[in-house]
This record gives C-alpha cells, sequence and structure tokens, in this order.
C-alpha cells in the first residue's frame, strides 16, 4: 500500500483511502472461498472494514458477498453500504432467534459492543459484550473469526515500559474492560470446543479524522477548553492501517489454545502534552493545560502486529497534521468522544 502524505479533503475522500485495499489485503482474501460478514457493522470502523473487504474482492473479479449485519437504525444508515455493493441485513445480535436465518460465511469479522453509558448497568455491558459473542460464535463455529477487543483489558503501565505486549497477563480495570476480557472469553471458548480458528484485536486507539483521541484533543482547542493530561500517554492508528490489519489477520487465525492475540495501534507512545502542544502549533491556538500527568495509561506494544503486517502508512505525526487540518476547517466530526482520559473505567 502506497504511503500517504496528502490530507482527505472531504469525506468521500476520507473514506476512500481509509478502505483502499493494498496488495497483501487482496492477496488475504484470495485464500478465502466463501462469503465474509462483518457483525456490528454499523459502528465506527464497520463501514471502512466492509468497503475495504468489497474493493479487495473487486480486484479479484470474484462473485463473493460482502454481507454487513447490524441494527443500522434506519434505511438511510444501509444506504452507503448498498450503493457500494455491500448486502445488509438489519438485525439485533442479542436477539437469539434471528442465528438460525443469518446466511454462513467463510469469514466474519466481529465488531459488535457497547461500551458508553454503561457503568452503571453491568447486566447490558454483559448483554452486549459476553453473551452477544458467544451466540455469535456459536453460529459461526466454521467460520473463521477476527473478534476485535480493546487494550482495556491490560493493567495501567508506565510509558517506559514500551506498554503491554500480548502475552501479558490481562487486569481490566472498571466493569467495561472486565466485560472485554469476557468478550474474548466466550471466543476462546467456543473456539476451544469447536476448534474454530480465531484471532483477538486488542485496539488501542483507531482514528479516523471524524473521530479518536487526536480529534478530541484538537476539538478541545478549538472550543478553548483545558487539555486534562492526567492520563497523560496514549498510543492510536490511522483507520486505514487498522482496517487492513484486521482483514489480513484472517490468514492467521487458529483455534485455541494457539489463538492469535494481537495488538493493533500505532508505532510510538505518544505524549498527550506534546501532542496537543502540536495540534496547538498547527492550528495557532494557545493550548492551556489542567492536572498533572500519572506515571502509568493504558498502553499497547505492537511490535508483534508490526512484525507480520509492516509499519503503518500513516504514521502519527503526519495523523496529527491531518487531524490539525480536518477539525481546524471545521469539516463533519462524528460527535462520539472516545473519553481515553477515564482512568477508573467507567464509561
Amino acid at each position: 500500500m502506497r504511503r500517504v502524505q496528502h490530507c482527505p479533503q472531504s469525506v468521500a475522500e476520507l473514506d476512500e483511502l481509509a478502505s483502499e485495499p493494498d496488495r497483501a489485503v487482496v492477496e488475504t482474501l484470495s485464500r478465502i472461498d466463501g462469503d465474509l460478514i462483518v457483525a456490528g457493522a454499523g459502528g465506527k470502523m464497520g463501514f471502512h472494514l466492509a468497503l475495504m473487504l468489497r474493493r479487495a474482492l473487486n480486484e479479484l473479479g470474484t462473485g463473493q458477498k460482502v454481507i454487513a449485519i447490524s441494527r443500522f437504525g434506519g434505511p438511510r444508515a444501509r444506504e452507503p453500504f448498498e450503493a457500494a455493493g455491500i448486502e445488509t441485513i438489519a438485525a439485533d445480535l442479542c436477539d437469539a432467534s434471528i442465528y438460525a436465518d443469518l446466511p454462513d460465511a467463510e469469514a466474519v469479522f466481529f465488531l459488535a459492543g457497547k461500551k458508553f453509558g454503561t457503568s452503571g448497568s453491568p447486566e447490558e455491558l454483559r448483554r452486549f459484550n459476553e453473551e452477544m459473542p458467544s451466540l455469535v460464535a456459536g453460529r459461526y463455529a466454521a467460520s473463521r473469526i477476527v473478534a476485535m477487543s480493546t487494550g482495556c483489558v491490560y493493567p495501567f503501565v508506565a510509558p517506559e515500559t514500551g506498554g503491554s505486549i500480548e502475552s501479558d497477563r490481562p487486569s481490566p480495570v472498571g466493569g467495561y474492560a472486565l466485560s472485554c476480557l469476557g468478550r474474548e472469553r466466550a471466543f476462546l471458548e467456543a473456539s476451544g470446543v469447536h476448534e474454530t480458528p480465531l484471532v483477538l484485536i486488542r485496539l488501542n486507539y483507531s482514528v479516523d479524522l471524524r473521530y479518536g483521541v487526536l480529534v478530541d484533543l484538537a476539538a478541545k482547542i478549538i472550543a478553548g477548553e483545558p487539555i486534562d493530561v492526567t492520563m497523560g500517554y496514549f498510543n492510536c492508528l490511522w483507520q486505514g492501517d487498522a482496517v487492513a490489519w484486521t482483514i489480513r489477520a484472517i490468514n492467521h487465525a487458529c483455534a485455541a489454545p494457539e489463538a492469535l492475540v494481537l495488538n493493533v495501534t500505532g508505532s510510538r507512545i505518544l505524549s498527550v502534552r506534546e501532542v496537543a502542544e502540536s495540534l496547538g502549533a498547527h492550528l495557532n491556538y494557545v493550548v492551556n493545560f489542567s492536572g498533572e500527568e500519572t506515571e502509568t495509561a493504558w498502553l499497547s506494544n505492537a511490535e508483534r502486529v508490526h512484525r507480520l503486517f509492516g509499519m503503518p502508512r500513516v504514521c502519527e505525526n503526519t495523523l496529527i497534521g491531518w487531524v490539525a487540518e480536518w477539525v481546524g476547517l471545521g469539516r463533519p466530526l462524528l460527535g462520539k468522544p472516545t473519553h481515553f482520559e477515564v482512568r477508573d473505567g467507567r464509561y
């Protein structure tokens, strides 16, 4: 995939760039004979992932389907998918009665789950992040599965450690992170029983210019709000890279206990203070800060995924410049803050 320095100038160009398949993605899909499902496709990564799959299959000239499953919330939510040749199924994946009618698939990319507004609802977290993944894993026991998880299952670590690696013992903070570990366990248990090939993706954090940690910081700077540096460090990754690596992971899927776990993030640990100052310089705004850096943060070491798939095609410095341009010019945002600064795990 070509390395890109030019910032997208519109949502259409952003979608085009974030869903551009490289030769490695096309080669990955050339080894898959059946249809592909993106479960939970209505979230922030789902369209780009489904579109990259569709574009790669178009290059191969196969008749395979890409099927996006989500509640969608209305016909307009399905329009971008269907306009791109992606089939859609409007369904609540928490409803066990719908699974008998879902189509078979050679590969399933699982992006569903719930995070925000659940701090006082442990039963909701359990239903969305543990029980529903178990239903998906059971229905698609004969498929290959790549399931999205989060770096929040790790403990806080100091930047000097280089970040948590995949073999580190999970130590989730708060109900959300605990439920995400439950999601991983649901897929691992099903994989162990049915010998389902599986990869778990611990993402930390994706940025597509309309949302993400960098967007949160830039928006606060423009609004004149102080930047809280208590959570002083973070990782991030261009969404196009996150999507490509998630797709390529399918050919590394193995049954539990050998299921692959991958930290998917950028190549550097970033300082909130330094990034905010860089964004402020790009935007020509004075940045105000509050709080003091805590010694630890949720940080991931992505050396394993970089060895497998190479380095990000959009580096962090380029991404910072893109976000400053996009937000500074008032281009569309999703209005979905990451709340990356939360340290008690309550969302």
